[in-house]
């Protein structure tokens, strides 16, 4: 028996009555440890993972059979609870000893078991569910829960129960909404708890409260009848018939509604009357409004490059390839008879140069801007319709991951501020879901993740009553405008002082926390060694001589006073980075699907958030599983165990994936790129690519940190192919495409370039036909509603896991994710208002069973990794990932929205710089030398999507032919011979030619991308200095790990604190010597020194040649160029010179002094 009293003394004890189980009562009173949980709506999926500490005896029960241990030793053994309750109530009137309570105010709801509890787990280990202790006004709790006992208890319904003459209106107690209440009262009057005929409400009363839902339901819309019923052969009227009271007046009705006959009338209205009749024509009158044009509005649309500028670019690029078509050919037929090995050298690297160039050019010549209507994707998803009658949002789940790995590197305050975010977006708040992976373990971003679901509840209703953007509390309040603009509420200045203060307070609290663990721990492990000598010296008789000291493990302690489970400061067994157990902790609970209003502004509610909704996304702080001998896969292992824990927990049928660093900056990006996901043919969408913008970067950008030619032309330019490659954040998936499964329709293309199409339809029945698969095995998802034929679903395991509870979910997340099925042309879809139900809710079995999906082992033996979700072997992880999908026939989109989705930050420090572009390169020659070259892509890949993704793989080994041509004016000037045999007018037309129109594809390009010529050139010399420094690196360390399987290991790119530095550039001065530096200087020098060498021999020469010295000088100062913003790099801050260039500068001197010396020796004057 199963005794649950409430806070209330006033309030109905409730006894359960257990009938399962070995027959021993448990009783669970307050907030016990080891309360067993069970789930109030059946769950359709039962574990049967071996590793899974989730067991299932007997018949399944209502909460999904599971069982997790409890911290507590003590209660380890205890019995299952069956689903099978028989409930009393006994009423205790309050006493003077014991008075009711106040009613808690809606804004502090009670805490749940789940959000209360951190789950752990693993290898050799059984997974256990901590209790935290928390303080009763610890703000990281649900915002949204309703109090405990006013909710329905009918399975599927979350509706507020009512009370009838202040109790319920059974005398069992037994808790129901007035709906569900009225439907039990038409269908027989029985209490669905006690299985007794209602007694409490007369038959009067019951008469009232259905004339009055009679009253409501007339007052609604009417909607159309099917066209399904026409078929049918059912005859209909168009309107539905009421039963109209017999003193209803029809024509004073139409008189002062002014109303007309209905669907049918010839006239239809205008601005919803008539305005008279008289005159000529139909005057007042429009025309009959167009009813199907709800489900035939676009979502979005395709905006092409005006022809006026894409045809001239198209002309350019065709001339300068024939330009450098002859100029080569030009060249090989003269060659410099004085200088061959010059030659050779020159023609080599012109020819690589012409071939690289052509390979990044094809890709650019179909570039696309596409553009949302967020208006429609409101109409036809939250507005109230036949299927949803209250209007409830019908847009798919949402799960956000944001990944970390060292809180030293990614301070706890950028993540914060990312979450922070996430929490606010303008979505749906139950269909959101935010999940934290900690790489490392670190309690110091767990207690900084639960600082931040406390400072949550004052954030998120803030920005949602004041319409706040961005909604980064660090970005918004550094911003340099006028934080009154567009604000109309006359308490807005005043509380967003009180926020301002709050933040201010978070921002100590979360530098603080380092100090105060390190504090905490010091004094808990003091206690422990204390006691340890306490307990040696008794067992030793109080003798202290010859005792060996015990050694006591520095542990890292949690604030209720228990062992972090994660990684400690001083790494021990279990405890280190490498070496830790699995941990989950829902820090928000899954929300009501019911908005819930907050209150007005008082000691506990720090604004008021009258009007406004303060639930709160879900939040999950996850740290999988390590252990020694096991391979986690970097980045790319975090996320899949992200992608296993959210299906089991949420299971949105969307990902979107960001970096700490990334946060959104415009709350409606969402929104955005569900546009291109639910519109017509978004089906065949894999992923929605957001561009990367980054804040902190100096003005003069000097090492191309915007990125802008790759962000702004290049993947514009792939979206007007098969779309743009997967860049590692800012990017929306859909889940099924994770899982590898392929479209459910593709185009092969064969013939020359592609042009032959074949279309193929890979859902459609093959009515037992056989089909050819190809070499990657692909895999087909039935539809949800044939799952008798289905085949697929017998190696569903073998590719997932032995997970039962992740296997059930992926049809679920493939229905889900189905556009709606009132779309023209749409085959399989779902009925609208089908994703309008409440999310089941998150009980113990559930995280439990998250929990071993988590685990080290898990991966063994599947496609995780090979085929299903972010795939492994490469440290370019996301560009892998994308071209897996485009191999399998899916599109994908570029968004590029008015207001940029998401801002983050990138390493302005040239050394930093340098390391970040070294990992990119070495990815791409991963890539080159793996199956993942587009080479051998599949015929789903358009020809020149092919060429993009081989040309990603090619452009790092561009940088061995960079160097050596960068090094040619160098030679020619000491030698005194140029690459071709003299300046002819013919090399120079041909020069001048290609040097047009590359200046001339630059302006046209900066034209219809919308990037300026400034941040052109500045791509322009960082591609210089990445290809002189950082790829030749890239190709060196590539090249190791193919031929000699030496591994690659990288560092993490250190991320900037936020803080209030006087000088936010700071960073940019700091010289940190690399090797990748000494390429470049080498250049810079030598350049410098046949410079000058070069004009001293021709000056001093009895027959100077000009005409060499001025072409050997040209092609120098044109390296020199490229390579100003290295040397202003190595310069430092003025006046702060680092010593190296001191030392560079006194060889430079000293070797032009040898040469001058021996050029013209003091003797022969």
């Amino acid at each position: 028996m199963v005794l649950q009293r409430s806070s209330s003394p006033a309030s109905p004890v409730t006894i359960t009555v257990s009938s399962g189980g070995r027959g021993a009562a448990e009783v669970a009173v307050g907030s016990s440890r080891s309360m067993g949980l069970t789930s109030p709506a059946p769950r359709h999926s039962l574990p049967n993972n071996h590793h899974s500490p989730v067991t299932v005896s007997g018949r399944a029960s209502s909460g999904g059979g599971g069982r997790y241990c409890p911290a507590s030793a003590s209660r380890e053994d205890s019995s299952e609870t069956s689903s099978e309750f028989v409930h009393y109530t006994v009423h205790i009137p309050p006493t003077p000893d014991h008075q009711a309570p106040p009613s808690p105010t809606p804004s502090r709801p009670e805490r749940s078991f789940i959000s209360g509890t951190i789950f752990t787990g693993g290898f050799n280990c059984v997974t256990r569910g901590h209790a935290m202790a928390y303080s009763a006004d610890s703000s990281s709790e649900e915002a949204g829960a309703k109090p405990a006992g006013r909710v329905c208890r009918m399975n599927g319904c979350d509706g507020e129960a009512f009370l009838c003459r202040s109790s319920s209106p059974c005398d069992c107690g037994f808790m129901i909404c007035r709906d569900c209440y009225l439907e039990c009262i038409a269908g027989g009057g029985q209490c669905p708890g006690c299985k007794e005929t209602y007694r409490g409400v007369s038959d009067e009363e019951s008469a009232e409260e259905e004339d009055e839902e009679e009253e409501e339901e007339e007052d609604r819309p009417m909607p159309l009848t099917s066209m399904a019923e026409f078929r049918a052969g059912r005859r209909m009227s168009l309107i539905k018939s009421t039963k109209a009271p017999p003193d209803f007046d029809h024509n004073r009705w139409l008189f002062e509604t002014k109303g007309t006959y209905g669907y049918g009338n010839a006239l239809w209205p205008k601005d919803g009357h008539g305005g008279g009749g008289g005159g000529v024509g139909f005057k007042g009158f429009d025309e009959p409004p167009n009813f199907g044009g709800k489900s035939r509005r676009p979502l979005t649309r395709k905006v092409g490059v005006s022809q006026a500028i894409l045809s001239p670019y198209r002309l350019l690029i065709v001339i300068r390839l024939v330009a450098l078509g002859f100029f080569l050919q030009w060249r090989i037929r003269h060659p410099n008879h004085q200088a061959m090995w010059l030659w050779a050298m020159s023609i080599t690297c012109e020819v690589w140069f012409a071939f690289s160039w052509l390979l990044d050019q094809l890709p650019k010549l179909c570039p696309v801007n596409r553009a949302t209507d967020l208006s429609v994707l409101k109409e036809r998803f939250e507005s109230p319709s036949i299927r949803n009658p209250k209007g409830r949002s019908d847009l798919p789940g949402i799960d956000v991951f944001v990944s970390t790995a060292d809180p030293e590197k990614e301070p706890p305050l950028v993540t914060a501020n990312t979450i922070l975010s996430i929490l606010a977006v303008d979505y749906p708040v139950e269909k959101l879901a935010c999940y934290l992976s900690d790489d490392g373990g670190s309690l110091l971003t767990f207690e900084a993740l639960a600082e931040t679901a406390s400072f949550a509840s004052v954030w998120v209703p803030f920005c949602r009553k004041h319409d706040i953007e961005p909604r980064n509390p660090e970005a918004y309040f550094s911003q340099k405008r006028d934080p009154l603009k567009n604000k109309v509420r006359v308490d807005f200045v005043r509380e967003r002082r009180k926020v301002k203060r709050e933040y201010d307070e978070f921002k100590v609290r979360i530098n603080s926390l380092p100090e105060s663990i390190r504090r905490r721990s010091d004094a808990y492990n003091a206690q422990e060694e204390l006691r340890a000598r306490k307990q040696q010296h008794e067992a030793a008789g109080g003798a202290g001589l010859g005792v060996e000291p015990i050694k006591v493990l520095k542990a890292t302690w949690m604030s209720d006073g228990s062992h972090w489970p994660g990684t400690w400061s001083s790494a021990e067994q279990d405890h280190s980075r490498g070496d830790h157990a699995g941990i989950i902790q829902a820090m928000l609970a899954p929300p009501n699907s019911e908005p819930v209003m907050g209150a007005e502004a008082s000691d506990k509610n720090l604004i008021d958030s009258t009007g406004v909704d303060i639930r709160l996304p879900m939040l999950v702080y996850v740290s999988r599983e390590k252990r020694p001998g096991y391979d986690h896969n970097k980045k790319a292992g975090a996320m899949n165990a992200l992608v296993r824990t959210s299906a089991i927990m949420s299971n949105g049928p969307f990902i979107l994936n960001l970096d700490c660093d990334h946060y959104i900056y415009n709350s409606l990006a969402l929104r955005e790129g569900m546009c291109f996901m639910l519109d017509r043919g978004g089906d065949r969408i894999c992923y929605v690519q957001f561009p990367q913008r980054f804040e902190g970067i100096d003005p003069n950008d000097r090492y191309a940190n915007h990125n802008l030619v790759f962000f702004d032309v290049t993947m514009r330019a792939m979206d007007g192919l098969q779309g743009p490659m997967y860049v590692g954040t800012g990017c929306i998936f859909r889940r099924t495409a994770l899982y590898g499964f392929s479209p459910p329709r593709a185009t092969e293309h064969h013939g020359w370039f592609g042009r032959k199409k074949i279309k193929l339809f890979l859902r459609k029945n093959t009515m037992g036909k056989k089909r050819e698969l190809q070499d990657d095995k692909e895999i087909m998802l039935q539809p949800t509603e044939d799952g008798d034929g289905d085949v697929e679903a017998q190696l569903l395991p073998k590719r997932f896991g032995s997970s039962a509870a992740l296997v059930a979910s992926v049809p679920v997340a493939e229905y889900q994710g189905r556009l709606l099925q009132d779309l023209p042309g749409v085959r399989q879809g779902r009925p609208a208002g089908a994703l309008a139900v409440p999310r089941e809710p998150l009980d113990a079995a559930t995280v439990a069973e998250a929990i071993s999906v988590i685990s080290c082992f898990y991966e063994d033996k599947t496609e995780w990794g090979q085929r299903v979700g972010w795939i492994y072997g490469s440290v370019t992880e996301d560009v892998v990932t994308g071209y897996r999908m485009h191999n399998r026939g899916w599109r994908s989109v570029y968004c590029v929205t008015k207001r940029d989705a998401f801002r983050g930050t990138a390493p302005i420090n040239l050394t930093d710089r340098l390391h970040q572009v070294l990992r990119w390169a070495t990815g791409s020659v991963e890539i080159f030398f793996s199956r993942n070259n587009a080479l051998f892509a599949s015929r789903r890949m358009k020809f020149l999507q092919r060429v993009a993704y081989f040309n990603i793989g090619m452009y790092p080994f561009t940088s061995i032919f960079l160097l050596v041509y960068c090094f040619l004016p160098a030679i020619s000037l000491f030698t005194g011979q140029f690459i071709v045999q003299s300046l002819s007018i013919t090399f120079l037309v041909f020069l001048l030619a290609i040097s047009v129109t590359l200046c001339m594809l630059a302006l046209l390009e900066v034209k219809w991308s919308g990037i300026t010529l400034h941040e052109w050139w500045r791509n322009e010399q960082f591609w210089l200095i990445g290809g002189t420094s950082a790829h030749p690196a890239a190709v060196l360390q590539g090249l190791l790990k193919v031929i000699a399987g030496v591994d690659i290991s990288f560092t993490l790119t250190s991320k900037p604190a936020s803080d209030d530095n006087e000088d936010m550039f700071a960073e940019l001065y700091v010289v940190k010597w690399s090797f990748m530096m000494v390429p470049p200087i080498t250049i810079m020098m030598i350049n410098m020194i046949a410079i000058a060498v070069g004009a001293a021999r021709t000056m001093y020469s009895e027959f100077p040649q000009w005409s060499k010295l001025l072409g050997g000088v040209f092609f120098s100062f044109w390296v020199l160029c490229h390579l100003y913003p290295f040397a202003k790099g190595l310069m430092g801050r003025r006046g702060r010179v680092p010593t190296i260039i001191y030392v560079w500068s006194g060889l430079l001197s000293i070797i032009i002094s040898l040469l001058w010396v021996y050029i013209s020796p003091p003797g022969l004057h």
